[in-house]
């Protein structure tokens, strides 16, 4: 049997505002007993995020791929939700769109009458980096600008490496998009506060707003309307079809941002140094790794010119994804790529 009025948090923020980070903070402090699911969309076709989440007790999570969770009545979208809510039957659905996405619209398909009395959808957030309000790329992308418009609850993220006034920098920008909105600090190197858990789990008061003509105009991205019913479950799993060697390449495109992954199946094992040559070699907008190396399973996650890395405990494969402003040399990071590494025995 169902649960009926399942929360629903939609956590949104432009490219590497910390949203993954975010939501596994969260997982970390899920109660006992209680299963959650997480909806992910990425810009890309390869999907990353389920793996730099990771997996463990209670959790189910379900990707789309290629930016799609944004259209206000995209299959994919209600395929992957009716998924979730059948089999997982969850206490509490997370929902993160792609960075480059109109939130808007997945609020909007979620507050259709198929999801009264099944979904409660609560306080819908926003992170952001304060140092990115000096970026005229920001400031003037309509995307940026239209998810602070949405949120109930705005989140100065890596609230550790800001200047001191950036509380009231990004409250002061904010409010001339949403006035009345809560900015709130977080950093992923401590837990979520008791006092931004309660909030976020309180109803939302910007999502009804998104059904009447208030908002800016442009805030819903133009799509095509869909058929599907609420638990039509159809075929919305992406599978990947490796080619002979064991890998695929997938480009995407959209909102003049274009981008390229690899997928390698489990055989394939990759040098670190020669992993990290190709990654500093091919600068980009973003990038996001999940590879498997003799030394362990190494996560790469890189905004422009900031690099992180990490280990995690477990892949089902190797996967690699550039994010750019314009087409990199895709053919020559994938012949470095195939250079890096190699199935295991050859």
């Amino acid at each position: 049997m169902l649960l009926g009025n399942i929360p629903v948090n939609v956590i949104t923020g432009f490219l590497g505002a910390g949203k993954t980070s975010f939501i596994k903070k969260l997982l970390a402090q899920k109660p006992e007993g209680e299963t959650w699911a997480v909806l992910v969309n990425e810009f890309g076709e390869v999907g990353l995020d389920a793996a730099l989440l990771g997996s463990r007790e209670g959790l189910a999570i379900r990707e789309v791929p290629g930016g799609c969770i944004c259209c206000a009545a995209g299959v994919p979208t209600r395929v992957a939700v009716a998924q979730l809510l059948r089999q997982a039957k969850p206490s509490r659905l997370l929902i993160e769109p792609t960075g480059l996405g109109h939130p808007a619209n997945i609020l909007k398909t979620l507050m259709a009458p198929e999801y009264q009395g099944v979904l409660s959808i609560q306080r819908t957030l926003c992170l952001v980096d304060p140092r990115n309000l000096d970026d005229a790329r920001y400031t003037q992308n309509d995307i940026f600008n239209q998810q602070l418009a949405v949120a109930d609850l705005v989140l100065a993220c890596k609230a550790d490496m800001q200047a001191p006034d950036f509380l009231a920098t990004l409250g002061s920008y904010v409010t001339d998009i949403n006035p009345g909105v809560s900015v709130q600090p977080f950093s992923a190197k401590t837990p979520v506060s008791d006092t931004l858990l309660t909030a976020m789990m309180q109803v939302s008061i910007r999502a009804p707003q998104l059904m009447s003509a208030a908002l800016p105009r442009g805030l819903f991205a133009s799509k095509p309307s869909g058929t599907m019913g609420l638990f039509d479950e159809g075929d919305g799993a992406q599978t990947l079809q490796l080619n002979s060697q064991g890998f695929i390449r997938k480009p995407h495109q959209a909102e003049g941002i274009f981008a390229c992954g690899w997928c390698f199946s489990a055989q394939w094992c990759f040098d670190f140094d020669a992993l990290m040559a190709v990654v500093q070699a091919n600068p980009s907008l973003r990038l996001k790794a999940v590879m498997i190396t003799p030394d362990g399973i190494l996560a790469i996650n890189r905004l422009e010119t900031e690099l992180n890395l990490a280990e995690l405990d477990d892949a089902m494969d190797s996967r690699i994804e550039f994010i750019a402003t314009e087409p990199l040399d895709w053919d020559a990071i994938e012949e470095a790529l195939l250079t890096s590494g190699s199935p295991v025995g050859q």
